[in-house]
């Protein structure tokens, strides 16, 4: 693994899925699903007065985007299962606040099914390892 001050940059393993998506992509995939996410949060939080449990949504975000930020090292440090489990909660997390954004800020909530849907695949490649590990 090569790192920058803590931030880890590349994963080396012997094993790799066959599909998992070369390095060189990763980044640019996950600058533009960060956008799109803090767009979506930031809408969220202009109109949190007409967005009914506004506090529970928040913490749903929050959380979830915890997770995201400490995923990395939990799964560099080979903890398969553990990372697992943190994205089930991610995407979990992330439909409960889709859902309860739609009717209030749909378009808040449609910025987030395209970081659901690469967040539920990253699962598969982590199920993937997990299961090589075993």
């Amino acid at each position: 693994m090569e790192s920058v001050g803590n931030m880890i940059m590349t994963f080396d393993s012997d094993f790799e899925p066959w599909f998992q998506p070369p390095g060189w992509i990763i980044g640019p995939i996950w600058l533009i699903l960060y956008s799109m996410i803090a767009i979506s949060f930031m809408i969220v939080l202009s109109k949190r007065e007409e967005i009914p449990n506004n506090e529970l949504i928040i913490a749903l975000f929050l959380i979830q985007l915890l997770l995201n930020i400490a995923w990395p090292s939990v799964f560099n440090s080979e903890e398969y299962f553990t990372s697992l489990l943190m994205i089930v909660i991610m995407v979990v997390f992330t439909i409960i606040y889709a859902y309860l954004i739609y009717v209030p800020a749909k378009e808040s909530s449609l910025l987030v099914w395209p970081y659901i849907l690469w967040v539920s695949f990253a699962g598969m490649i982590n199920f993937a390892y997990f299961l090589n590990a075993r």
